[in-house]
């Protein structure tokens, strides 16, 4: 994985859309069922999950929308995600994480490939569309199709598309393993970043 060159700053872009987290609509650190898992796990290990999360956000990352075309409408659908990395070269491999929680989800599951979109530092608009759950989410977003018909968003930096091949259930989120079928860069520009529960972008 490339790494940010030492002499650039993190500039924050105001209050961060508290629904972004690991690839879903909304971020939660209890089970699925709503039960208290999360707080006998913090019994076990000392940890809850507030000083959790504000010790992993002090990790930068970019931001990905995952999209498809919904096989039930037709239409296309995503989310916003902050837990894409690289796997693997040979093959290529790619992973990002979705809570249980996500009803979106099921519908990405459910189709023949997904795209993945790395999004632009004027694109936060876009961030907080996808990550909202119910409505229209491609309302006003402009978007073409990869080779496969997947949605590739107008002045994403790139996309990949991909075919789902493992998922691994992993407490509250489910692990998503998915080899790229294709690829390219599609917009130049900087990055939207994702730091301390906040957007930001690239300064110096």
């Amino acid at each position: 994985m490339a790494h940010a060159p030492t002499a650039a700053a993190v500039t924050v872009a105001g209050p961060a859309d508290r629904h972004l987290g690991h690839g879903t609509e909304r971020r939660m650190h209890g089970s699925p069922n709503g039960s208290s898992r999360a707080t006998t796990d913090a019994q076990v290990t000392g940890i809850d999950g507030a000083r959790f999360r504000s010790v992993l956000g002090r990790f930068a990352t970019g931001v990905v929308a995952i999209t498809a075309i919904d096989p039930a409408t037709g239409g296309p659908t995503g989310l916003a995600a902050n837990s894409f990395t690289s796997v693997s070269l040979e093959p290529p491999l790619v992973a990002f994480c979705v809570a249980h929680t996500s009803t979106t989800w099921p519908r990405l599951r459910g189709a023949r490939r997904i795209c993945i979109n790395i999004l632009s530092e004027p694109q936060l608009r876009i961030c907080k569309q996808l990550a909202l759950k119910g409505g229209d989410k491609f309302a006003d977003i402009g978007w073409t199709e990869s080779p496969s018909g997947s949605p590739v968003i107008d002045g994403a930096l790139a996309w990949l598309e991909c075919e789902i091949e493992n998922t691994h259930v992993a407490g509250d989120h489910v692990i998503v393993v998915a080899r790229v079928h294709h690829l390219d860069q599609h917009h130049d520009g900087d990055p939207l970043l994702f730091y301390r529960g906040t957007y930001g972008r690239f300064s110096g």
